[in-house]
């Protein structure tokens, strides 16, 4: 038997072979719609205007909706984003066995719940048993995990994704309408809604 020397002009339709292809995971498989060039692109889009904050661009998207333009066809897209982790303290031993074992708690208190369901005795004491359990065996784990660690990152923190600019987009065939709508709304030079 030959194999076609490309691997993907088996999965072409009418070919020898091509039809015999097993089920996957996600069932039969098919050839991807468009031209093979990536995915297909959408409608053309305009940007109608930049903001330097989020709630500006979600002001200019809501009075859209409020005059009834069909805000289907908008979107709001961060650009020159900046990944921004801040730090919320020192992390001690001490403090890693105590998160861990709030993280801990939940998850003895949601394994509780559910044997708890099916309990014919008392089914408050299975609870409270498993939220004890899940807080001691928490503390344990976070404990260990940080003093593994071997002082590498002493510190807890958050990460969150800011955009330097907001740009509202819409389809280019609406773009006209969207822009006489944003004519008759006021906005001053920081981008906010003057009433």
């Amino acid at each position: 038997m030959t194999r076609p020397s490309n691997p993907a002009a088996a999965w072409r339709p009418g070919m020898p072979g091509g039809g015999n292809l097993p089920s996957g995971p996600a069932g039969r498989p098919a050839m991807p719609g468009g031209d093979g060039h990536g995915p297909e692109a959408g409608a053309p889009t305009v940007t109608i205007g930049s903001y330097p904050d989020y709630p500006s661009a979600q002001r200019v998207v809501d009075y859209l909706a409020d005059n009834r333009f069909p805000v289907e066809h908008t979107a709001i897209v961060g650009t020159n984003l900046t990944l921004v982790e801040t730090v919320l303290g020192r992390l001690t031993t001490g403090r890693a066995a105590l998160l861990g074992a709030g993280t801990g708690a939940w998850f003895g208190l949601f394994i509780g719940l559910l044997f708890g369901i099916f309990t014919a005795g008392n089914w408050v004491a299975v609870i409270l048993v498993g939220l004890v359990i899940g807080a001691i065996w928490g503390a344990v784990f976070g404990a260990v995990a940080h003093a593994m660690s071997g002082g590498q990152r002493d510190f807890t923190s958050a990460s969150s994704l800011r955009a330097g600019q907001y740009a509202v987009i819409v389809d280019a065939n609406l773009a006209d309408q969207a822009r006489q709508l944003l004519g008759r709304m006021h906005l001053t030079p920081t981008g906010t809604t003057a009433r």
